[in-house]
């Protein structure tokens, strides 16, 4: 009997064990092996960077409580979905990097050196995720794989599961160790100018004695004692310590060498002090992108650069649509959620993922129920049950929203109803709002209307009713039902064309399918006529003042862009990769494109522009004034992912041109082009915001020191008040819980070299000062980060404290 067999080699740290087991128990995913139950085993076969090979024959366990419900579709050839995943036991399992394949690295992290090279460079934190491997008749399979130069023990986790729905799992482990090697302990980063007393261990696995010379050095910085003679006893360990000078900013290298026996190199950036100054230009790939962009005349010596990301676009908007919509709860927003999961499966289908659409169609199938698969079964791409999850929530807020619809709800929610058609609940509902929908249709063709209003609203909902009537269409019942509205609605707006006088209208005209020949292509033209170019090359429609939607609300510049892709479509003259650009640009993923209305039609319109698979591999290369700057060539799995290119842009200041192109251009792939550079900090006017920092000038490694914070602000406003700190430095929890328990400040988050404050809004006159401890673990002379005092619903009011330095012994 084959088997699929799931290998792990995953983080393990006491707070990751339990978030790994219990995700496993809250989202079952196998049953037991008759075979493994009755004490057969499976074997994996891991291959390590000298290509011996580890035989990690694991015993399976008996089954697991938590997966205790079926399979609910067999796999084909024996197997079924299943995940791999190789990281450190210093390691989070869900830290790995997207994208990383068998055994090799991802291409943001440094590349292993040449087999027998002295250098340990590469320090992946999760190697190997495989989703499917399908075992020989004896129940074995071998995976091939480069073990990491991280010196640790790694966690090998294999779970296997039978055609029938059985399951198994067991857990072994490896090391990854050298008799003697060397560890520099380098900080997250560094800023320009700062002096650091950097740690190096060296550690002795062997019955004897050794001594060798250690040499370190630094590429790009000073180093002083780098080299010298270390003794180390057997079966020990010393720390050396040498100081490190870093001038300017970018990336370094700290690379250490202990004789023959082992040599690492560890990255490090080094941060600029100055003012952060960032210009960005967005757009997609579907042709060569010429922008202007800049620089600062004063930016300090090397600060300047320049990153580029280049993203999926339809599929990577579905992606995160899929896995946000459900925080939102309007009516809107709900419509939305549902024709977004109902045409997940056929979207994912478009744009080149069966197994991603397959999956989603079991997990919202009634015949399927509950969908028993880990989180990675369809590469990666979607949570099925998320969506199943997405899916109940939106129906039970659609059924309390339709108790009492209006008719501008019912149109909105009848597309997203009538998109499940398995699910009898949202299908009868959908039928029942496609009704009243219709019933609201006047004799004259127009549908719905009132005092008030105006005649470009009433053409707006009789587009949106029409459309809401026509998705109701798959019965014989609600065929005649579309025809007859239909024909009506298409005599009331060939009789007001002249009344279209904007291009909003005219695209919501056309978005509804009712206007055909000679009206359609006339309002195309007047769509064409409206639209408007950005200095980057993107296209957009704008909304005219005193032009509202349905619902009386004045529509947003994304809603009415991606009406416009959508009335367009088909149309030869029409720049729809420069409205793709447009709505790519505007897209966040925790809002979306800023309300459920324009979600619903922003979404279809980028899936609609660029549904086209992906080309197996893509060079995207950048330029400056015509002079390559940094490129990258991606195969298609990688450029399923967010790609990030950075590079130094010295010599940026003034204008220049900017040029992104793909080679094959590809409309498909969105980027986003940000210039940044660090600039002297000068006084601003705060406009009544006013920060006052009071930090220690000296300090001892693993003592706590005080930091007082004063400010004086306008009453009433929500603050956030940003505190950089010194490479090494760890805030003291207890002190911030301490001040959020007092009332003062509402929350706190902390991150490499800064802390940040919530603070609640104060009344007339109340200052605010705190008191938080700070823990330095790096000696030398060292420059906190700017702090910055900001108001919350004005990101332009903002007070900055420049960098202080602080003398750490």
């Amino acid at each position: 009997m084959k088997r699929t067999v799931i290998v792990g080699v995953v983080g393990f740290i006491a707070g990751v064990v339990a978030v790994f087991l219990v995700l496993f128990a809250a989202q079952p995913l196998m049953r037991s092996s008759a075979d493994a139950l009755a004490g057969s085993f499976n074997e994996v076969r891991l291959v390590d960077r000298d290509e011996s090979i580890h035989a990690l024959k694991a015993q399976a366990a008996a089954p697991m409580e938590a997966v205790a419900e079926p399979m609910m579709e067999e796999a084909e050839g024996g197997g079924g979905p299943g995940a791999v995943a190789i990281g450190g036991m210093d390691d989070g399992f869900f830290g790995k990097k997207k994208g990383a394949s068998r055994g090799g690295p991802t291409k943001d992290e440094a590349k292993p050196q040449d087999e027998g090279a002295p250098s340990r460079a590469w320090f992946p934190e999760t190697f190997l995720f495989e989703p499917l491997v399908v075992t020989d008749d004896s129940g074995a399979a071998t995976l091939p794989v480069r073990v990491p130069d991280r010196l640790t023990r790694w966690r090998v986790l294999a779970l296997a599961h039978s055609r029938s729905g059985a399951q198994a799992g067991a857990v072994t482990s490896f090391a990854g160790t050298l008799p003697t090697y060397v560890d520099p302990v380098v900080p997250a980063f560094l800023r320009a100018g700062d002096t650091a007393r950097v740690p190096v261990q060296v550690v002795n696995t062997t019955e004897s004695a050794v001594e060798a010379p250690l040499k370190v050095a630094v590429t790009g910085a000073v180093v002083e004692g780098g080299l010298r003679t270390v003794r180390v006893p057997a079966r020990g360990s010393v720390v050396e310590y040498v100081t490190v000078r870093v001038a300017g900013p970018g990336p370094v290298a700290v690379r250490a060498a202990l004789g023959d026996a082992d040599s690492v190199e560890r990255p490090l950036d080094v941060w600029p002090t100055g003012r952060p100054v960032v210009q960005t230009r967005s757009g997609t790939l579907a042709t060569p992108r010429t922008l202007s962009l800049t620089g600062p005349a004063d930016a300090q010596e090397g600060s300047e650069r320049v990153r580029l990301q280049v993203y999926p676009g339809g599929l990577g908007v579905l992606r995160s649509e899929l896995s946000s919509a459900g925080g939102r709860a309007s009516v809107e927003d709900v419509a939305h959620a549902l024709l977004l999961a109902g045409k997940a499966p056929e979207l994912l289908t478009a744009l080149g993922e069966p197994d991603a659409a397959k999956a989603v169609r079991s997990a919202l199938s009634p015949s399927h129920g509950r969908v028993a698969m880990p989180p990675e079964s369809s590469g990666g791409l979607v949570d099925a049950e998320s969506i199943r999850v997405l899916v109940a929530q939106a129906t039970q807020r659609a059924l309390r929203m339709s108790r009492t619809p209006d008719v501008v709800a019912g149109t909105l929610l009848v597309e997203g109803a009538l998109a499940h058609p398995d699910n009898p609940v949202l299908a009868r509902l959908g039928e029942r709002l496609a009704g009243w929908v219709a019933q609201a249709q006047r004799p004259d063709g127009t549908c719905q209307g009132g005092d008030g209003w105006t005649l470009q609203r009433l053409l707006v909902a009789t587009a949106d009713c029409a459309r809401a009537v026509v998705a109701a269409s798959g019965s014989p019942a609600g065929a005649r039902r579309a025809s007859r509205f239909t024909a009506l609605a298409e005599g009331a707006l060939e009789r007001n064309r002249a009344h279209v006088k904007d291009g909003y209208t005219a695209a919501a005209l056309l978005s509804s399918g009712v206007v055909k020949g000679s009206l359609r292509e006339a309002l195309r033209a007047q769509v064409r006529d409206a639209l408007k170019k950005r200095e980057d090359g993107s296209v957009y429609l704008p909304v005219e003042s005193g032009v509202v939607a349905a619902n009386g609300e004045s529509p947003t510049e994304a809603e009415a862009t991606a009406l416009a892709v959508l009335g367009l479509e088909g149309d030869p003259q029409a720049p729809l990769a420069d409205l793709g650009a447009s709505l790519l640009s505007g897209y966040a993923p925790s809002t979306g494109w800023g309300n459920g209305r324009a979600n619903r039609l922003a979404l279809r319109a980028v899936v609609s522009l660029f549904k086209e698979p992906l080309p197996a591999r893509v060079r995207v290369v950048l330029e400056r004034d015509g002079q390559a700057v940094t490129e990258g060539t991606y195969d298609a799995k990688a450029l399923r992912e967010v790609l990030v290119m950075e590079a130094p842009a010295t010599g940026s200041a003034g204008a220049h041109a900017w040029t992104v192109r793909a080679e094959p251009a590809v409309p498909g792939l969105g980027f986003a082009l940000a210039l940044s550079a660090a600039v002297p900090w000068a006084k601003e006017d705060s406009r009544g915001l006013e920060l006052a920092v009071a930090s220690p000038r000296e300090a001892k490694v693993g003592q706590p020191v005080e930091v007082t914070l004063q400010a004086t602000t306008p009453s009433g406003l929500a603050l956030e008040l940003r505190h950089g700190l010194p490479a090494g430095a760890q805030v003291d929890a207890a002190s911030l819980d301490a001040l959020v328990a007092s009332g003062s400040v509402s929350s706190w988050t902390s991150e490499d070299g800064a802390v940040t404050l919530k603070l609640p809004p104060r009344g007339p006159g109340t200052p605010f000062q705190a008191r938080l401890r700070v823990i330095p673990t790096l000696a030398g002379t060292l420059q906190t980060g700017a702090s910055s005092l900001r108001v919350v619903a004005r990101p332009d009011l903002v007070s900055y404290v420049p960098p202080a330095t602080w003398a750490v012994r």
